[in-house]
Parts: C-alpha cells; sequence; structure tokens
C-alpha cells in the first residue's frame, strides 16, 4: 500500500467529516459506513467510517476513519479519529 496515497485519502475524508455537524455525525453512532475509492496510483482502498460515544454523559461522540488496500494492511489499517462535543466544538484540540 502507497502510505502517502492512502494518508491523502484518509485526510480527505477526515476533512470531510469534520465539516459535518454534530447532529450528522450523531447519526453515524453505532454504525459503520464502507466507502471503496480508488487512488491517482489506480490502487483500490477501502475506507471505513464508524462513530460511538466517547463519553456518553456528556455525549462526546468519537468519530474515527480507518483505510487499507485489503492486503495485509487490513490487518493494521491507518486510522485518524477525532472527538467532537454536541455544542460542534472539537475535544482536545
Amino acid at each position: 500500500m502507497d502510505k502517502v496515497e492512502a494518508r491523502e485519502i484518509l485526510g480527505g475524508e477526515v476533512t470531510r467529516l469534520r465539516a459535518q455537524s454534530y447532529a450528522q455525525l450523531n447519526a453515524l453512532n453505532g454504525d459503520s459506513q464502507h466507502i471503496d475509492t480508488a487512488g491517482p496510483s489506480g490502487t483500490e482502498y477501502q475506507v471505513e467510517i464508524q462513530a460511538w460515544w466517547d463519553d456518553r454523559k456528556q455525549k462526546n461522540l468519537r468519530v474515527m476513519v480507518s483505510i487499507d488496500d485489503g492486503g495485509l494492511r487490513a490487518i493494521v489499517p491507518l486510522t485518524e479519529s477525532f472527538i467532537i462535543a454536541p455544542d460542534g466544538s472539537f475535544v482536545g484540540e
């Protein structure tokens, strides 16, 4: 897997998700989405988006995005995550 290419795709997905509202992201809570996409090199990647409570009491939501090429990297995909609070702020940033 081309890590540079995969990180670019991963970063694009994270940027897209961070632009969404808390309500939109909360709709993913407890669920996962899978996106198949091809990089500029033609390599096929699988992107998985998951969301769950990071702090149920405060209703902070963790969103994690992972990417792999279906090869050995699928065992330990590249990942990036963030936590969003109900007011739309990002926790820990």
